[in-house]
């Protein structure tokens, strides 16, 4: 058939094409062959790094107190409004206190008993003076009337004692706020029967300005840091006073700092937990007890720290490393030791040198390499915002000349 001639011819040279490109070759001809592939890096800058360590913990009202009755009765009156600001000693509810204004009234009415009849005691220990001391009258007579004087003052004062109680009990009736704060809603209403054996509280009394943050962090990890200070890799940071900064949990940032208060000196037997608590100021009033936030807390400093983005390190199961591409623009896997991670970075304690140049981006041109160079170009992150430590400068091809694509990428400012 005519076709099939041309069909021999066509397949012969394919093949012929694909011999010749397939064959080994010791030299490229110029203006041809295949250039190198580009790969993303950064320039190693070592610098200060602090170590910040991320928890999870809880708001909490930095002072609060329950509402109760401390005398039996009927709630009267309610005298405040659910959920505004209260003072201290402001009255909250009324219980009716005719009872306990009749004990008054009648604990009275024995101080003025006990006031006449330490009036006649006194009397009649002074008509008797003289006569006791002339020998005019037996000594028993004499001490008889010394010892009712005695009894009549003892009775004034437990009558004063009872109206005391009594005026107490009549204050109590108006049960007043025992703090300063935000008030809660009302348990009881008019009419309630209140006493001061109530399992539950009238009302909860919160200031919330500033706000206590509770958080706890693992003792492995605590011991972990404390050695590596003591050894001199890190350096202590903080410590009582250190700033914390605080997460919302839509992963906002709390615009103002907290103030670390304490660790507790205990480990939770139940959880292998350290407890530490910080300070937060609130002075609108956005923040509310029992939310849940992290807690970004600076324990420790690296002097001579290297921040990576995340995606150039591959984290393995007992070791971290990182593709480090050479003078010769090869790239070589590279073992580092991991600090911990800050924001978007990985920070590295070990393993790299200062100018060394690590892959960010285009390891899947790796595999087609087979070990040639690399063409590596200034990596930067997706957004404006820079890595820091081992950042880099403006990708190339935005504004860079070319002559500058090839060879280590400029430092960057951290």
């Amino acid at each position: 058939m005519p076709g099939r001639p041309l069909a021999a011819l066509a397949l012969a040279a394919l093949l012929a094409c694909t011999l010749a490109g397939c064959g080994p070759s010791t030299a490229q001809p110029a203006g041809g062959g295949m250039p190198p592939l580009t790969v993303g890096v950064v320039t190693v800058q070592p610098g200060a790094v602090p170590l910040t360590t991320e928890l999870s913990g809880r708001l909490e009202a930095w002072r609060s107190a329950q509402v109760r009755a401390r005398v039996t009765g009927i709630v009267n009156k309610r005298l405040f409004t659910e959920g505004a600001l209260v003072k201290a000693d402001q009255p909250l509810f009324q219980l009716d206190d005719a009872a306990y204004r009749a004990t008054l009234a009648s604990a009275d009415a024995a101080v003025a008993r006990a006031d006449a009849a330490l009036a006649q005691a006194a009397a009649q220990l002074e008509r008797n003076r003289p006569l006791a001391e002339a020998k005019a009258i037996s000594p028993q007579d004499w001490l008889s009337v010394q010892t009712t004087h005695k009894q009549a003052l003892a009775d004034l004062a437990s009558a004063k004692a009872a109206v005391v109680s009594a005026r107490i009990n009549v204050d109590y009736a108006a049960i007043k706020a025992p703090i300063a704060g935000r008030i809660g809603r009302a348990a009881v209403t008019e009419g309630a029967l209140v006493g001061p054996t109530d399992a539950t509280a009238l009302a909860l009394i919160q200031q919330t300005n500033p706000l206590y943050v509770n958080f706890t962090q693992s003792a492995s990890e605590l011991l972990r840091l404390r050695k590596a200070v003591d050894s001199g890799q890190l350096k202590r940071a903080g410590g009582a006073g250190a700033e914390v900064r605080v997460v919302l949990e839509d992963g906002s940032e709390y615009k103002l700092p907290g103030k670390l208060l304490f660790a507790d000196p205990t480990v939770d037997a139940g959880t292998g937990q350290v407890s530490l608590r910080a300070e937060l100021p609130n002075p609108d009033g956005t923040l509310l007890p029992g939310l849940f936030v992290k807690v970004r807390l600076v324990q420790a400093t690296v002097d001579k720290g290297i921040r990576l983005p995340q995606q150039a390190v591959t984290r393995g199961a007992t070791t971290d490393t990182v593709m480090v591409v050479g003078a010769d623009g090869k790239p070589t896997p590279r073992v580092v030791k991991i600090g911990g991670a800050q924001g978007p970075n990985w920070v590295v304690l070990e393993g790299l040198q200062p100018g060394e140049q690590v892959m960010v981006d285009g390891f899947q041109k790796l595999m087609m390499t087979g070990g040639a160079p690399v063409k590596t170009v200034p990596w930067s992150p997706p957004s404006s915002a820079s890595a820091g430590g081992a950042t880099a400068a403006p990708a190339a091809g935005a504004s860079a000349p070319a002559g500058a694509a090839s060879g280590r990428a400029p430092a960057a400012s951290r």
